[in-house]
């Protein structure tokens, strides 16, 4: 690729974001490569779909908008935080943009309504940030692959793994009451508990509680050895401002999942708040790596903060793609070939580090990180890998086969070991 550098244009309310193409003299033989990408730039999760976007758009101004002879065309549109919106963007960049294949999203609901689009239009659907389980499991699509994202219950196995061996025997879960939260949790205690360990307690809170005080007395009542945290959204720093507020941080041992301790998070925290915390993740900005130290330095210097897991998600996304795309010559219009070409693609110089590939259901396969929250030597907040997971599958060390036959996780099955 060729360095060509570009700036996002707001065009008219309600229309796409375009990135600026050449004149269609140099477009080169095919024509431009057409992509669609969608992300929720308003609504609930604006601010980690804000920071796919700025990873994805990093790659291409650091690569360039070619590939091979021919001109990547990106087409940005807002999916608003909203399945029908999501679902309306995809149809019209596929079938008024004619976009060779769809890119993005963030929210479980709004990738479904678009995998289910990809699946009856039969156009590629790439999501480097939905992480629904079944997306690459039971509701697998041949077309929808998982590019720099992970299935969310991949992420918190090796975190159980890691807590019962450092010890810990009684855990106490707190989760949000839907899709995201019952998963990253039922991975956590199915793993635990099949390693010796014991859910002393479960509970279950809806998204935006502004006050979990009332939860926190009954996990206090119940005095586990460790707490198992998910949460995403505002309710991160909640979390993390009330553990600490209520006297537990240094009483209760606090692990959670990678949003919790995003840093997109613990930026706007205090040490006191946060330092210390455990986390599982693909992805740990303080990981002392050269790829990783490149994407998080250049970053911070476009966009004056620290990168948390979305950016880096946009950016292994766009990476992955181009890789695919060269090694096909460009050819975007060929489905088959380019979902071919990124499923048997391995990456390496990622944000995560180590080699990145997919697996047959479309789901990556990387190191999963186990990650303290430390001050770097500038007073900034980082998470620091402390243990690492090498090529964690979704399916964790079980059958894929038979690992299928047990339903999906829900707040009614944890897979919990009797």
């Amino acid at each position: 690729m060729h360095r060509r550098n570009f700036i996002l244009n707001s065009a008219q309310a309600g229309a796409a974001l375009m990135l600026p193409t050449l004149s269609p003299l140099a477009f080169g033989q095919g024509g431009p490569i057409k992509i669609g990408f969608m992300t929720p730039l308003t609504g609930v999760a604006a601010a980690p779909g804000r920071e796919l976007l700025d990873g994805w758009n990093m790659f291409w101004q650091q690569n360039g908008l070619k590939i091979g002879d021919r001109v990547v065309e990106i087409l940005v549109e807002d999916d608003g935080s909203n399945p029908d919106t999501a679902l309306q963007k995809a149809r019209r960049l596929h079938q008024q943009q004619g976009v060779h294949m769809l890119v993005g999203n963030v929210l479980a609901n709004t990738g479904l309504a678009v995998a289910e689009y990809a699946k009856t239009a039969n156009v590629p659907y790439l999501m480097p940030a939905v992480a629904a389980d079944d997306l690459t499991q039971r509701g697998r699509i041949p077309n929808v692959l998982r590019t720099g994202g992970f299935s969310a219950s991949q992420i918190t196995r090796p975190l159980a793994d890691w807590a019962r061996k450092r010890g810990y025997k009684r855990v106490v879960t707190l989760g949000q009451d839907y899709a995201f939260g019952h998963e990253q949790v039922g991975g956590f205690v199915q793993v635990f508990t099949e390693g010796g360990g014991a859910v002393a307690g479960q509970f279950w809170h809806p998204l935006n509680t502004p006050d979990l005080s009332t939860y926190l007395g009954q996990i206090k009542a119940l005095n586990p050895d460790v707490v198992f945290s998910v949460q995403t959204g505002a309710d991160s720093a909640r979390i993390l401002q009330q553990w600490s507020s209520y006297g537990f941080k240094d009483k209760i041992p606090l692990i959670t999942s990678q949003n919790v301790t995003d840093q997109s998070v613990i930026r706007t925290l205090t040490a006191a708040e946060c330092e210390g915390i455990i986390s599982s993740s693909h992805f740990a900005e303080g990981r002392d790596s050269a790829d990783t130290k490149a994407f998080v330095d250049n970053y911070e210097k476009a966009y004056k903060k620290l990168p948390g897991i979305f950016a880096a998600e946009g950016f292994t996304g766009a990476m992955w793609l181009a890789h695919a795309l060269n090694k096909i010559k460009g050819r975007s219009e060929d489905s088959a070939t380019l979902i071919a070409s990124l499923s048997s693609e391995a990456i390496n110089g990622t944000p995560f580090g180590k080699t990145v590939k997919m697996d047959a259901y479309g789901n990556p396969v990387f190191d999963v990180y186990i990650r303290r929250v430390v001050k770097r030597a500038d007073g900034k907040l980082v998470n620091a890998v402390v243990d690492t997971y090498p090529q964690v599958s979704q399916f964790w060390t079980y059958n894929p086969t038979e690992y299928l036959k047990q339903p999906s996780y829900s707040r009614n099955f944890q897979g919990i070991a009797k």
